[in-house]
């Protein structure tokens, strides 16, 4: 199963200045992320060595096609196999650069990276830092403009055509880094879809139990008597309106010691 990558970016640059330094391969490593050399073994062919995730890979390309201001084209003919073009298109003192790549992942860690858009991310990433680097300088640390006819018009090549890479895993390598990545990514993996099927049980009870019709408890009513005729326990002693202290248990009146005096004893008129 293979990967292809199709991105593009806009360079605010004449499409000459931009197709020069891309010729400038040796200089790759310093805008590419993952590239750590690139050593030209000739007009059409090239030693590349690459980090990408932890995954050491190397492998030799050869130039499909080559026209200046226009395209390169290229296929993997030795190691990790891959192939793709990079076309300029000018816009009028800019240019638009599109990448298209297509790649075979080897082994379970790079296939995992794969899933993960690894690679896709990077280049998109490799175009932005080559955007950034051309336009800081303003103009070309060289140029290189050869003609490569190879085949004549090879249009974008895909993978077929690096047939003579395809199992060459001689170069590639592994590094510690890679494996934890990997192991990261499994158990990430493995944390996420167990979290999924806590939530999925969890609401499958929820739901089970929403289902359940739930009868309200009933109450007795509460009934209370009550016999009018029956006394109170504690007799209510009447009070005197004129003279407020309590009258003995079971007397009723009004109290009128002192009010009623004889006609004319100390009573006086004057």
């Amino acid at each position: 199963m293979t990967t292809t990558v199709d991105t593009s970016i806009e360079v605010n640059l004449p499409v000459r200045t931009v197709y020069n330094q891309w010729t400038q391969f040796a200089e790759f490593p310093h805008f590419m992320g993952g590239v750590e050399s690139v050593t030209q073994l000739g007009d059409d062919r090239m030693h590349w060595v690459a980090e990408i995730a932890g995954i050491r890979r190397e492998w030799d390309a050869r130039v499909l096609e080559q026209v200046p201001d226009q395209r390169v084209a290229w296929a993997a003919v030795e190691g990790a196999t891959n192939a793709g073009a990079v076309t300029f298109e000018d816009l009028g003192g800019r240019t638009r650069v599109n990448l298209f790549l297509e790649y075979e992942p080897e082994g379970v860690v790079e296939k995992i990276g794969d899933k993960l858009d690894v690679v896709e991310r990077q280049a998109k990433n490799d175009l932005e830092r080559f955007k950034a680097f051309v336009e800081a300088e303003g103009y070309a640390t060289g140029a290189w403009r050869g003609t490569v006819a190879g085949e004549g018009h090879v249009g974008t090549p895909g993978v077929e055509r690096a047939a003579a890479s395809r199992g060459d895993d001689g170069k590639a390598g592994v590094t510690g880094k890679a494996v934890a990545t990997g192991v990261g990514i499994a158990a990430a993996a493995a944390a996420v879809a167990a979290g999924a099927a806590a939530a999925s049980a969890k609401k499958s009870a929820a739901e089970a139990e929403a289902a359940v019709p739930v009868t309200p408890p009933v109450h007795e009513p509460v009934t209370t008597s009550f016999d009018a005729t029956e006394a109170p326990a504690t007799p209510v002693a009447s009070v005197d309106p004129l003279d407020p202290t309590p009258l003995p248990p079971g007397t009723a009146g009004v109290r009128t010691d002192g009010m009623d005096e004889p006609t004319g004893a100390g009573r006086s008129d004057v």
